[in-house]
């Protein structure tokens, strides 16, 4: 394995990157990497590079990390909303040795995560964090979508309905995805009920001529 010094701290060297020889991979701060689990039926653990260290002599290297948890691993454990490919960062510091390191992945922010073209296996999303002495999340509320009010979950296919602008889930709508994917245009239950009451209505039609109902959306 090979290292990278940059500033020396007491009996503690500051290393820039360094080299594990086990995957033939540089890391870095700021780096996120598999980390491997005490249990090999399970996925390797998430973290992401906060500093790399050696001792005086370059030797016995350490890498401080901050743990990202699975939605399973967290105390509510993981919810219809959850993508199979989110974690959370944590408040959970630690320090590993860099021999425990599988490889390197990529944790990427929700927006940024949703507009990819192609998803690989070493990507993910992270929106949340976790706070992992008290189960509690930050932000603790996420805009929601469709009748039954839940978050965005990637996985999911979602419609967009052309009058009020919210995204529903085929299953809410009654409908395959596969129904779905041939709708061109589609109008929620509440904008269809209010486009056929303006119809009825001449004096409500051109008085609400240029009305738009508006995007339904809560916190939770």
């Amino acid at each position: 394995m090979h290292q990278s010094m940059a500033k020396v701290r007491g009996n503690e060297k500051t290393l820039d990157s360094y080299t594990v020889k086990a995957i033939n991979e540089s890391i870095r701060p700021g780096d996120c990497v598999f980390m491997r689990s005490p249990n090999p039926s399970k996925p390797p653990y998430i973290a992401k590079v906060d500093k790399i260290v050696s001792d005086d002599n370059g030797s016995n290297v350490k890498v401080h990390i901050r743990w990202y948890y699975r939605p399973e691993e967290s105390k509510d454990g993981k919810q219809p909303f959850h993508g199979s490919t989110e974690v959370f960062i944590s408040d959970h510091r630690d320090v590993q040795s860099p021999d425990t390191i599988e490889g390197k992945c990529k944790v990427h922010t929700f927006k940024s995560y949703t507009s990819l073209d192609d998803i690989g296996n070493d990507d993910f999303f992270c929106r949340f964090e976790y706070h992992s002495s008290t189960g509690d999340f930050t932000p603790n509320s996420v805009a929601v979508y469709c009748t039954c009010e839940m978050p965005y979950n990637p996985d999911q296919f979602m419609i967009q309905c052309d009058g009020c602008t919210d995204w529903f889930h085929p299953d809410c709508l009654k409908m395959t995805v596969d129904e779905a994917k041939t709708i061109e245009h589609l109008f929620c239950r509440s904008c269809s009920s209010e486009e056929q009451r303006i119809l009825q209505n001449p004096r409500a039609n051109s008085r609400n001529s240029t009305m738009k109902v508006e995007t339904k959306r809560r916190r939770r």
